[in-house]
């Protein structure tokens, strides 16, 4: 891929450029893609714009300019602000929205009201099969808002962030509807979320507002850019919501959850998890809920998760499987755990249902969604890449 000798790779190395592992089937070492891949991409760029802007896109150099999120140092920053740091100092799900939104900590907590659209939690359940899951369910509930709801298209950017403050509150009680488990008219996000998910307890509560905020927005991941595309041709709030649910639902990213989730079932039908790991890895196939890109040193998103996960229930036999996957994976050399692995096992320490870590995902992530939508508006440019034609040329 590089076109180097070994002894420039082994240059690389120990530069730190390039994360080395043993290869745990015969001697030598294995590299991580990643890497390789970056230094090429730095490589092509010598070449010309054409092969930065083709490379751009698949964790290539940045494309669009944002003030809202960064990685550095394998840390997560809202506007500058670590957010690991504004958890530790008590930060609610509202205050960092709003942080994303506008670029400041409120000092109190925010009020933020109820949608007056007047979509009863009737219609959401008529529109809903039986085991549709929960980033479906948004998506249904956010199409029936849209529905039901006056042309908002252009409605100016306050109105529509007292439009995005209503529209969390009602999806984050998604899953309490078809339950009666209504909300209460003062209840936060994270109390919705929790009640929502059928679980009570102030240290429930707690490690769902971690949760939410760890969550919150993630740089140009696939389903901000795909709000960022809808909000650039001028669509309204609620289909840039949409669009993002919808790429949100792919397997590759916020679906990646079910993936885990279906992972930690064969680890509970097995004598010793680490087994299922390592038979997995001998077949050459990739685990979900491991490794991130952006955080070659492990994800600290998942860390603070699991914490709170092992605080709540330190003891369930389910948890203790998903610690065995993270040893077994750990000694393999292959990474730890990203957020999507933690949001599962907090949901199992919850002893929520499943596809709860997907949901979590979501409520968490609409945030971050609203705050690039301002933004790409604000900026004021239709996104159009150009796609680079390499089929047969016209005669």
């Amino acid at each position: 891929m590089l076109g180097i000798k070994p002894a420039t790779l082994y240059t690389y190395v120990s530069r730190g450029w390039v994360t080395r592992v043993p290869d745990p089937e015969r001697r030598g070492s294995l590299y991580l893609r990643s890497d390789i891949t970056r230094l090429k991409q730095r490589h092509d760029a010598r070449a010309g714009h054409t092969a930065v802007a083709a490379g751009a896109l698949r964790w290539g150099e940045p494309v669009i300019d944002s003030a809202i999120t960064t990685v550095v140092d394998g840390q997560l920053y809202y506007r500058g602000r670590n957010s690991a740091d504004l958890l530790a100092e008590g930060a609610s799900y509202e205050q960092v929205a709003e942080l994303l939104w506008g670029g400041a900590l409120p000092d109190r907590e925010p009020c933020w009201a109820d949608a007056d659209d007047g979509v009863g939690a009737r219609s959401v359940r008529a529109a809903l099969r039986r085991g549709a899951g929960p980033i479906r369910s948004l998506l249904t509930s956010v199409a029936l808002l849209r529905a039901q709801s006056e042309r908002i298209a252009g409605e100016g950017a306050e109105p529509e962030l007292r439009r995005a403050r209503a529209l969390i509150r009602w999806l984050a009680s998604g899953p309490g509807w078809a339950k009666g488990r209504p909300p209460g008219r003062r209840d936060g996000v994270a109390r919705r979320v929790t009640r929502a998910l059928g679980v009570t307890g102030e240290e429930a509560e707690h490690a769902v507002e971690a949760a939410l905020v760890l969550a919150a927005d993630h740089e140009l991941n696939t389903s901000t850019f795909a709000a960022r595309v809808t909000a650039s041709a001028g669509s309204d709030l609620y289909a840039c919501i949409a669009a993002a649910l919808a790429a949100l639902s792919g397997p590759l990213h916020g679906g990646a959850t079910l993936r885990v989730e279906a992972l930690l079932e064969e680890a509970m039908d097995s004598a010793d998890p680490g087994d299922v790991v390592r038979e997995r890895l001998a077949r050459g196939a990739r685990l979900p809920g491991f490794g991130h890109p952006l955080y070659p040193d492990g994800d600290p998103r998942a860390r603070l998760v699991l914490e709170h996960a092992h605080r709540i229930d330190g003891s369930n036999p389910r948890l203790a499987a998903m610690d065995a996957i993270a040893l077994a994976m750990d000694q393999a050399g292959r990474g730890g755990p990203n957020l999507d692995f933690g949001l599962v096992a907090l949901a199992q320490a919850l002893g929520a249902g499943p596809s709860s870590a997907g949901f979590l995902f979501a409520c968490g992530r609409l945030a971050g969604w609203v705050a690039h939508i301002h933004e790409q508006r604000v900026q004021g440019e239709r996104l159009r890449p150009r796609a680079r034609y390499v089929g047969e040329l016209p005669g």
